[in-house]
């Protein structure tokens, strides 16, 4: 039985979707107005590994993860960049669904936008207005009143006489309770707006989540995500103004992915330590900075430093190499290996108790190696299967050992004339030029691998 772990009960419970074998999902997605940064890739990169094995699990899965496109942000960036707003939402936009997938993240089933729900945010704000939980204040905005849902606080277990305004909330002289937040802001001159009962404006960020998840989803679905700092007043807020239109539970299982921190500091952009998807990936490798990023349990901080990400690449190479000049087969079937992965999955999708048991059969497939090829080519097939599962092991084993961070075709070519030079000097017997050339490749951290069926090679 999948146990997964409820931020609202705060433990694991048995996972029982409302409609048996469909899992109806929905991630908080991205303000596209910067290019995203590590903090991102560490939370989608974890929601994609849970769909993964959603799917693997046979549940028909509909991901949705939405984008938002209006907000403070965008339109202050714009401003800045004296740009329209769409054009930034655009630009940025596309620089995130290159570097999703540049990562392997898989499409989302549904990827809607706050500015296409338009409609349904004013009926949601009209249903709060009409039922006494939600105000028109006396500057045009339209508020919900924190005090009228009773259970406000439920999600950040924290009484609300003793909650304090987070992110995103804002403190005025307009507002019953420093804890309402807006519904609806009436437009500045020169903003974006649109057409409401309450006069031209736009939603706030809250609502926009609430409508977007409940007209695809419906008003209860089974799984809510996003990183921890959303739980509050994020997820609080869409908790309170969804129940309270609806009348009915709004989510069942409430998952929160842990911190990203460099070098043991969260990452911000005060610190100096903020770095972009992008920026990492001309230093290293996208299935590096995947398998880095699913290391760690999803709700665990996650460190990142050039040591970890080395660890990494070395964890990957062993992976490769075990996958080396095997046979293409059949995988394993019926196999030890695979129940205690479904196992460490099954525990609120334990990757690192799933890695533990891929490297036990990595080690497996070495070992047959020499005696039973065929055995080594299905225990082989079977790491590549459950690698798929997470996102992983799906390069050819001479492609990914051969890559380096500088590595090019040109590069590739001058490797490969390297070891056909020397493997002509070794045949001739002339050792000097032999060890010359060896020499020269390991000063470009080409590592030689000499066997049976000739010379190897990998970047060290």
């Amino acid at each position: 039985m999948l146990k997964v772990y409820n931020s609202l009960t705060q433990q694991k419970e048995n996972f029982i979707p409302n409609e048996a074998g469909k899992v109806k999902m929905y991630v908080c997605g991205v303000t596209v107005y910067d290019y995203c940064h590590l903090g991102h890739a560490r939370t989608y990169t974890a929601f994609d590994v849970i769909s993964r094995y959603l799917r693997w699990h046979g549940y028909d899965v509909t991901y949705v993860r939405n984008i938002t496109d209006i907000d403070d942000k965008i339109i202050n960036r714009a401003n800045e960049n004296k740009e329209d707003f769409q054009a930034l939402v655009a630009r940025f936009t596309q620089a995130m669904n290159e570097d999703f997938k540049a990562l392997g993240l898989i499409q989302p089933t549904h990827e809607p936008k706050a500015t296409d729900v338009i409609a349904e945010i004013i009926a949601l704000i009209e249903t709060l207005i009409a039922n006494n939980h939600a105000y028109v204040a006396s500057n045009g905005d339209v508020y919900y009143d924190v005090r009228r849902f009773s259970s406000y606080g439920c999600l950040a277990h924290r009484d609300i006489d003793k909650l304090e305004s987070g992110a995103r909330v804002e403190i005025n002289d307009v507002k019953r309770d420093p804890l309402d937040f807006v519904l609806w802001k009436i437009a500045k001159p020169g903003e974006p707006k649109w057409n409401s009962p309450w006069g031209e404006g736009r939603p706030g960020w809250h609502i926009e989540c609430s409508a977007m998840s409940t007209k695809v989803l419906g008003d209860t679905f089974d799984i809510h995500g996003g990183g921890k700092d959303l739980i509050f007043p994020h997820h609080e807020n869409e908790i309170a103004q969804s129940e309270a239109a609806s009348g009915k539970k709004f989510v069942n299982t409430w998952m929160h992915a842990g911190y990203l921190q460099i070098d043991k500091e969260k990452m911000s952009k005060s610190l100096g330590n903020f770095l972009t998807i992008r920026d990492a990936l001309k230093d290293h490798a996208p299935e590096v900075l995947r398998y880095f990023l699913i290391t760690s349990h999803y709700r665990s901080p996650l460190q990142y430093s050039e040591s970890t990400i080395q660890q990494s690449r070395n964890a990957l190479e062993r992976f490769y190499t075990a996958l080396r000049g095997l046979p293409e087969t059949e995988a394993l079937s019926d196999s030890e290996f695979e129940k205690k992965f479904t196992t460490a999955m099954d525990d609120d999708f334990n990757t690192p108790v799933a890695f533990s048991v891929l490297f036990e059969l990595a080690h497996e497939i070495q070992r047959l190696r020499e005696t039973d090829l065929a055995a080594a080519a299905a225990h082989g097939a079977l790491l590549k299967k459950l690698g798929d599962v997470l996102g992983i092991l799906q390069d050819n084993p001479e492609r990914f050992l051969q890559s380096g961070k500088e590595s090019s075709d040109d590069d590739i070519k001058k490797i490969e004339a390297l070891i056909a030079a020397r493997n002509k000097a070794r045949a001739e017997k002339n050792w000097a030029e032999a060890d010359k050339v060896r020499a020269e490749l390991a000063a470009m951290s080409v590592v030689l691998e000499d066997g049976a069926n000739g010379t190897t090679w990998k970047v060290g």
